[in-house]
């Protein structure tokens, strides 16, 4: 008996030992097939640049760039349900709407997401700008953001932006990274997943970073969106579109009428994968610099990524 006990507590001290390495090997596995997805992607959009000559905009006529890009992710099928001349909520999309893509899926997030949640789930979004503007600033006195800076990014609203435009070079500039699904209830707070709305209208990013941390996430008043990365199709802040204004894995914060702070975050330990304009992909950690994490973040402000 008592050699069976000897037994049975070397197998348990054996299994404990070996699920740690098994569960890494896997995240290490599913981070591998979420750095293919990136490169797909990149792939796709510097195929769509061939034919258009410019990058895909991140906000045009109510549909993402995610998917104006199918056709090069072998998915030319759905593409040719959206119609592109009408919103992603109209009547005319509801087909497309609960479309899943794997391609726009990282198998390290799980979906946790309520069923009834209809909407293709997404967790990669375009780079917009360190700029925290979810539009175009006014242009007459008086009118929403006016005198704010225009988006400093590659992809942002009507944006057509070729890849001469990015002029701190492609291998400088963040194309996409990724964010993880939201809870979706406003009634739970998970400050990892939620875009809370601190209630303040910030001036630029140093003031929304100081903003969105000082918000109290325990108070559910201050929810702002939970349907995080659903659906793909809607070009929005919390499905298809990030900034730089906070480092990786930092809260995101949405402050009406459109300055946004939306934060690339992953499941991976440590940080997060980011798609360069020149298709590559590149392991960013949370702790970067936070003036190399906004200069990847421009298109053409004299920096590059040489820290990351």
């Amino acid at each position: 008996m008592i050699e069976l006990l000897v037994v049975i507590a070397v197998i348990a001290i054996l299994i404990a030992l070996l699920l740690p390495a098994v569960q890494q090997a896997r995240e290490a596995a599913r981070r591998t097939q979420c750095r293919n997805n990136l490169k797909q992607l990149g792939l796709a959009l510097h195929n769509y640049h061939d034919v258009f000559k410019v990058l895909p905009p991140g906000i045009q006529n109510g549909i993402s760039p995610h998917a104006r890009i199918l056709p090069y992710l072998e998915q030319a099928t759905i593409f040719n349900r959206v119609n592109f001349n009408v919103s992603y909520n109209n009547a005319g999309n509801a087909a497309v709407v609960p479309i899943n893509v794997t391609a726009f899926r990282c198998t390290s997030d799980p979906d946790s997401l309520p069923p009834a949640l209809i909407g293709g789930r997404n967790n990669y979004y375009t780079n917009t700008s360190t700029v925290i503007l979810n539009s175009l600033p006014g242009t007459t006195p008086g009118s929403t953001n006016y005198g704010m800076l225009m988006p400093d990014g590659p992809m942002f609203e009507n944006s057509k932006v070729t890849l001469t435009d990015i002029l701190d070079g492609t291998s400088n500039t963040a194309m996409m990274s990724e964010k993880i699904l939201g809870d979706g209830s406003n009634g739970i707070s998970t400050p990892e997943s939620d875009t809370s709305r601190p209630g303040t209208y910030p001036a630029d990013a140093d003031q929304a970073m100081q903003d969105c941390r000082s918000t109290n996430v325990s108070d559910l008043t201050k929810q702002g969106v939970s349907d995080v990365g659903v659906p793909w199709l809607r070009p929005y802040h919390s499905t298809t579109d990030y900034y730089h204004a906070l480092p990786p894995n930092d809260r995101s914060c949405m402050f009406p009428p459109q300055r946004i702070a939306t934060t690339a975050n992953s499941r991976h330990v440590g940080g997060v994968q980011v798609l360069l304009c020149d298709g590559a992909v590149r392991f960013v950690t949370s702790n970067v610099d936070l003036k190399t994490w906004r200069g990847i973040g421009t298109r053409k402000g004299g920096e590059n990524a040489s820290n990351c």
